[in-house]
Order: C-alpha cells, then sequence, then structure tokens
C-alpha cells in the first residue's frame, strides 16, 4: 500500500514503463526505473524528483490516453513530486497552509512586512519617508542597517533550516546514506546535469509545452530565474562584505554589486515572465492543476523582487525611495518565508536525486 493516491498510480505506470523501456534514453527517470523491480514510496518520491517534466514521454507514449492503459507519466510524476514539498516539509503544521494558499500568503506576508517597515520610519522621522536621500548609507535612514540586517537574517536563516530539513526527510526517506552527498565524482555529475539542465531537452530535441513540437524555451527561461538568482545572492553578498569593510550603500552603478544585482534582476524578470507564459500556454493533460497556485506565487514573487529591486535603483535619490524599499524589503521577507514550501524545494530535491542517480549509474 503506498501512502496516496498519486504514488499508487505512479507505481503501476513505472510497472507498465517497465515492460515497455521505449523511453529509456529520454531523461534519468527510465534507467533509474529499470534499475528496480518494485517501488516503495521513497523510490516513486526519488524518480519523481528526477523527472524535469519535459513532457517527451507523454508524446512518444503508445499507452498515452486515450488507450486503455492510460500512462500519463508527466502529470502523475508531478503530482507525486508536488506532494513530497508537502510530505517532507518541516515544520509539518505549516506546509499545507502554505501549499492551498500560497500566493495569498506571500502577498499579505509582503505587505504586512512592508507596512511594518513604513510605521517604524514614520514612528522615527515622519521626514524621512518622504524625503530624497543620497551619498554612502542613504538607505540607513530609513531603517539602521542593524535592524535591516536582523530582519533579513532572520529570514533566510528560517528558509536555510526549513528546507535543509526537508531535504533531510526526502533523503531519508528515499533510503540513500548520507555518504552519497560527499562523493565527488556523483557531485561533480549532478553539478554539471542541474547547471546545463540536461533533462529538460526530451532526449536532444527539445521539451514539450503547448504540443507535441519540441522547443527550448522552458530550458531558457529556467537558466535565466537560475543564474539571474545566483547573481542577485552574489550581488548580496559582495554587498555583504562592502559594509563590513566600510563601504555603504547605496553604491555606483558601476560598483560590484550594482553590477552583479542589475544583471540578476534583468534574469529574474525575463526568466519568471517567461515561465509563467509557458506554464499558461502548457498543455493541461501535462500538469497538476491542484499545485497551479503555488508555483505561480513562486515565480510572482521572484518577478516582484527583482522588479522592485530594479525600481530602487532607478529611484534611490528620489523621494520615492522609501516607499520602494519598504515594498522590496517586504517582498523579499515573504520570498523566504514562502521558500521551504513550494516550488523552489524542487531545485534542492532534484539536485540530491541527481546525486544518487550518478551514484547508481556509476556502480552499474
Amino acid at each position: 500500500m503506498h501512502a496516496t493516491s498519486a504514488l499508487t498510480e505512479a507505481d503501476r505506470l513505472m510497472t507498465v514503463c517497465n515492460s515497455c523501456r521505449y523511453c529509456e534514453g529520454i531523461c534519468a527517470v527510465f534507467p533509474a526505473m529499470e534499475m528496480r523491480r518494485a517501488f516503495s514510496d521513497g523510490d516513486l518520491n526519488y524518480l519523481a524528483n528526477l523527472c524535469h517534466s519535459c513532457g517527451a514521454c507523454y508524446y512518444d507514449c503508445q499507452f498515452s490516453p486515450p488507450h486503455e492503459f492510460n500512462v500519463n507519466v508527466p502529470q502523475v510524476l508531478a503530482q507525486v513530486r508536488s506532494e513530497s514539498y508537502e510530505a517532507y516539509a518541516w515544520p509539518q503544521f505549516l506546509s499545507g497552509s502554505f501549499q492551498r494558499n500560497g500566493l495569498v500568503i506571500s502577498i499579505v506576508a509582503a505587505l504586512s512586512v512592508a507596512a511594518f517597515v513604513i510605521g517604524f520610519v514614520l514612528f522615527r522621522d515622519t521626514s524621512v519617508l518622504f524625503g530624497a536621500h543620497n551619498g554612502p548609507g542613504a538607505f540607513y535612514k530609513l531603517m539602521p542597517h542593524n535592524e535591516m540586517a536582523a530582519l533579513f537574517g532572520a529570514a533566510f536563516l528560517y528558509a536555510i533550516v526549513a528546507i535543509s530539513m526537508g531535504v533531510r526527510n526526502f533523503w531519508r526517506d528515499i533510503g540513500e546514506p548520507a555518504g552519497t552527498l560527499v562523493q565527488g565524482s556523483s557531485l561533480w555529475q549532478a553539478i554539471k546535469d542541474a547547471s546545463t539542465l540536461r533533462y529538460l531537452d526530451g532526449g536532444g530535441v527539445g521539451c514539450m509545452n503547448e504540443d507535441e513540437k519540441p522547443t527550448d524555451k522552458r530550458r531558457l527561461y529556467h537558466h535565466f530565474t537560475f543564474y539571474g538568482f545566483m547573481l542577485c545572492f552574489a550581488s548580496t553578498s559582495a554587498a555583504t562584505v562592502y559594509h563590513y569593510l566600510g563601504r555603504e550603500a547605496p553604491y555606483p552603478w558601476y560598483d560590484l554589486p550594482v553590477v552583479l544585482g542589475t544583471l540578476g534582476g534583468l534574469g529574474l524578470i525575463v526568466g519568471p515572465i517567461g515561465l509563467l507564459r509557458e506554464k499558461f500556454r502548457r498543455d493541461p493533460v501535462l500538469q497538476d492543476g491542484k499545485k497551479y497556485g503555488m508555483d505561480v506565487a513562486f515565480l510572482a514573487m521572484l518577478f516582484m523582487t527583482s522588479l522592485t529591486g530594479m525600481a530602487l535603483l532607478l529611484l534611490r535619490a528620489t523621494p520615492a525611495m522609501g516607499l520602494t524599499l519598504a515594498l522590496h524589503i517586504g517582498i523579499v521577507f515573504a520570498l523566504f518565508i514562502t521558500m521551504p514550501y513550494g516550488k523552489f524545494v524542487h531545485g534542492f530535491y532534484r539536485f540530491v536525486a541527481l546525486v544518487r542517480y550518478a551514484k547508481e549509474r556509476r556502480e552499474l
């Protein structure tokens, strides 16, 4: 017996696919499946997180609907994958609320924190909020650095702990020893596969989205989003180093934190817009419609984080800086606290699944 109906259906499909094996060259899911004759819940969650949802196996399968076998691997594994985010989430009692009301919670959290920052500024000095501030330390006239760092630091630390606990739960459930995560060859192969999105190519021809015509658009927009996020993280890290070396924000446009943040911000505008466009156009038969809202919430929050960040760059020397900064702080805070419960965690689960797959392939 499996824990959910989606896992039961995934077991049935993997049994059918294991008998056929027509799709074994498409991605990592089918070779990993072939190494097994029976499928535990952990095995099925592992396979589901290996799946990049390229859609190729659905259009290639001779048993896909309307065939009586009703084989729809992308949709069923998407359902299992979404359930795994909730099943492994930490703390467990929060996961259901985010899954059901992800976008609403994100917006409410962002506006609440923005309102708190605005109230904080107005309580200290009403004129500061709508004043024009220039030069080093201008941002900290609204909220001192230590208070701002404490707010962001608490949210970021919470996200790191919650995501780490979720990954630990996933790793334990798929039955892999901890030592696999420190095997250099497996880690390096997983890094290469993840950074290039090797398995989001439909076996080499491209990803299927709204129909059976292959395209690399989803892969491209994923790259914009991922590398945009990493550039923004590098920008924040560089700015932190600058601050403790005695250089206060905001920095001139040619300085490293601004250059990295601008490039990353552009990536986080183009990428989420493209992914949302492809999601709205995607064939419904490939999607898990029940978890649509949390996926949209994550992409929307990434987009709003970048949009307000870019607006802050343009308006930082104007009276609009105070309100823009407050809104940006609220959105970033909301992004951090919702990260462990939505689509963001798929990157971590998929990466460790790729580590396990690299080990299994090497041991064949």
